[in-house]
């Protein structure tokens, strides 16, 4: 009998439950400490630091290395296949205006549930809470940006939004030279499978790799998380659930004709690595790949999944709504209903001006802090164990990602 291998999705969850068991028992004072370090408080952390984390970097750094040309190749590969400009301007406007939508309803489910569990806050001291904002680009600013100035260096800096649009000028170029450009379109079809190629090696190293980053992060943030920011965490942790249950269940059932079941369980391999890595751009191989298998159209796959791991922030605008009420909370302020409304929309503006922005996150929170007036400052509160949050919000985002790229896939098909 032929030994049957096991799934990757099974090997990846397994690297998780290793990794954060193995993160829990080398905490600072822990198991590890008192046995195999006795006398020396953290040195098992220590270990996992210098030398478990750096193979999680090493790992890291490959997905990063494929990325680019991943994006860059698949784009154009998947315009070249569209082979019309307006079917690529019918699926991008289809994109962002899903993207805006599940953006404003996270909002709103963030909202609810941290005003309803918002009397159980331990209402940290904000005494000597500091922290200076950065000035966010306003949405032209962005726009403009997104235009390079050269074709190299986007892809030395990894500049997603520039990325995108070389991108789509290439793939157009090619379209309208028609039988002309035929051979660099073969060129870049041909490096395209090779790259796919390359990221599948890659993707097979995910449960090593989702070991060595999650362990530190477990070992270092254990403490953190069971004192006074736990529930504050909980119920940022409830309202990423609740969204990615009902929103985009809803939205897989309803227009793209998936069981939500049957894409829970596809994306799981995608939901595991972006919780060890925290990053959207770094786990969008492996996303690529699950939707494909959902059934997402190729064309369409590779166009609004690059795109949306650069601008769809739902798990970022449930963090925004959850942690602005617990600093509400915390400075002794109750949030008029004004209020509230104001930071629904202005997050979900915010998430739009803050695409591509290097620490997104807490550069939309304190957009929205300024909006309803309460100090910046107070993302100092929770800046200390932002990583926690940051692992939830990226399983939310790339969640997000791949149900647009299935419901698009269904309404171009459809029509």
């Amino acid at each position: 009998m032929k030994n049957k291998k096991l799934p990757l999705s099974v090997k990846i969850f397994a690297g998780l439950l290793i990794g954060v068991i193995l993160g829990l028992i080398s905490v600072e004072g822990g198991i590890l400490d008192s046995t195999i370090f006795t006398g020396n408080a953290g040195s098992a952390l220590n270990l996992l630091k210098e030398y478990i984390k750096p193979i999680g970097d090493i790992f890291l750094n490959l997905l990063k290395f494929v990325v680019v040309p991943i994006v860059l190749l698949s784009i154009i590969t998947g315009i070249i296949s569209l082979s019309d400009i307006k079917k690529v301007w019918s699926i991008g406007i289809k994109t962002i205006l899903f993207y805006l939508c599940t953006t404003f309803v996270a909002l709103v489910i963030g909202t609810i549930i941290a005003t309803i569990f918002k009397k159980g806050f331990v209402i940290l001291d904000t005494t000597g809470a500091e922290y200076q904002a950065k000035e966010a680009q306003n949405f032209i600013k962005v726009i403009a940006d997104m235009f390079p100035t050269n074709i190299v260096a986007p892809l030395l800096n990894a500049s997603m939004l520039q990325v995108i649009v070389i991108a789509l000028f290439v793939g157009f170029a090619i379209i309208i030279a028609g039988e002309k450009a035929q051979p660099f379109a073969n060129l870049v079809e041909s490096a395209n499978a090779v790259f796919i190629e390359v990221m599948d090696m890659i993707i097979h190293f995910s449960p090593i790799g989702i070991i060595c980053l999650i362990s530190p992060v477990i070992a270092e943030n254990g403490p953190k998380i069971i004192g006074s920011l736990a529930l504050v965490i909980g119920i940022a942790y409830v309202g990423y659930a609740l969204h990615m249950l009902i929103t985009y269940s809803i939205m897989v059932a309803g227009i793209a004709k998936v069981d939500p079941v049957k894409f829970f369980r596809g994306i799981a391999p995608a939901m595991v690595m972006a919780f060890s890595s925290a990053s959207s751009v770094g786990t969008l191989p492996l996303n690529i790949d699950c939707t494909k298998k959902l059934g997402g159209r190729k064309d369409i796959v590779s166009f609004v999944l690059p795109l949306g791991a650069t601008i769809n922030m739902d798990g970022t605008a449930i963090y925004q709504a959850v942690c602005t009420v617990f600093i509400a909370t915390c400075y002794g302020v109750n949030l008029s209903m004004s209020q509230i409304l104001t930071v629904i929309v202005t997050a979900t503006i915010a998430s739009i001006g803050t695409a591509g922005v290097p620490g997104a996150g807490v550069v939309m929170l304190a957009m929205v802090l300024q909006a309803v007036g309460l100090p910046v400052d107070g993302i100092a509160l929770v800046l200390g164990v932002d990583r926690i949050f940051d692992m939830g919000r990226t399983v939310v985002n790339i969640t997000g990602d791949s149900a647009c790229a299935l419901c698009v896939s269904a309404l171009e098909t459809k029509k």
